[in-house]
């Protein structure tokens, strides 16, 4: 058991009692994920070909359009429900900064995404907008995924590497992915083909990942950091953009540091907790206006 006491079934789905760490703005609002949307109360989202609905009441939560047996095999590894937060957030309380940082955003938990998925959204990210990701990814998803039934509703699973591979540049720039769509498309070919594994970088240590994600077309050093630490099972790595750049010189550094030696600074002082600590700042900078021009 993790951090949670209990879990049982309803007639529409799943409530977990005693949840502990969690909130639903905090992980689907930390810009970690784009595909779960505020509805009716809680957040609708698709994961591969299932949809859910979830909501909070108090210390419990309730996950609707599930069973218990697929909470079990799924969506508690997703949740990433079986770690435990409490000792995270301690260790990571290595300054007044942190302590601040960890106690504003205390829901926060990393989601144990698609890697595929996380690789071509976070391709999307580079240079853009939340909303505007979003709403991309969601044309890509309508126009080239399959369709999902669920509660009188059509949902819509995200796009394969063979059916992304076999589009052109202009196709996938009508749903907003810009100069980002020759990536996007050589990315899915090398995919499609076995050129390149991805699944193999959850097996790699953190530096040979980076290494060999950086390998493919329109990833570089924060959107590979993004998919290994959002679902490369690499939690040591620290993605760093500009934000989390003006965020980091705002707390730690003078105005000007490289993006290295701050990478270099994360990795030591957070260890392997260092992407634990870049959400909790980054989610905590955020609404204290940190970081913005």
């Amino acid at each position: 058991m993790g951090d949670y006491d209990k879990v049982y079934a309803t007639h529409e789905g799943v409530i977990i009692e005693g949840i502990r760490h969690l909130k639903w703005q905090h992980i689907f609002e930390c810009g970690q994920c784009f595909r779960w949307h505020e509805q009716d109360g809680g957040y609708t989202g698709v994961v591969g070909n299932k949809v859910l609905h979830v909501t909070q009441q108090g210390s419990s939560i309730i996950l609707k359009g599930t069973t218990k047996e697929e909470f079990q095999s799924f969506w508690c590894h997703y949740f990433d429900l079986n770690r435990d937060y409490g000792l995270i957030k301690d260790a990571l309380k290595k300054d007044n900064i942190m302590e601040c940082a960890v106690k504003f955003g205390f829901g926060i938990r990393l989601l144990q995404q698609d890697i595929w998925e996380t690789l071509v959204s976070f391709i999307i990210s580079a240079n853009n907008r939340i909303p505007m990701i979003k709403r991309t990814i969601e044309k890509l998803c309508s126009g080239y995924g399959s369709a999902v039934e669920k509660w009188g509703k059509t949902f819509f699973t995200f796009p394969t590497p063979e059916k992304l591979a076999g589009l052109s540049e202009k196709e996938l720039a009508l749903c907003g992915c810009g100069y980002r769509s020759q990536y996007i498309i050589k990315t899915a070919q090398r995919i499609a083909s076995s050129k390149f594994d991805l699944e193999s970088i959850k097996d790699m240590d953190y530096g040979e990942a980076r290494r060999a994600i950086m390998e493919l077309p329109g990833v570089g050093p924060k959107v590979g950091d993004c998919v290994l630490l959002f679902s490369g099972d690499k939690p040591e790595a620290f993605p760093i953009d500009v934000w989390i750049k003006r965020i980091m010189e705002y707390f730690y550094f003078p105005k000007g540091a490289s993006m290295k030696k701050i990478h270099d600074f994360a990795m030591e002082y957070f260890g392997s907790l260092a992407g634990f600590a870049q959400q909790y700042l980054f989610f905590y900078a955020r609404e204290l206006g940190v970081g913005k021009k």
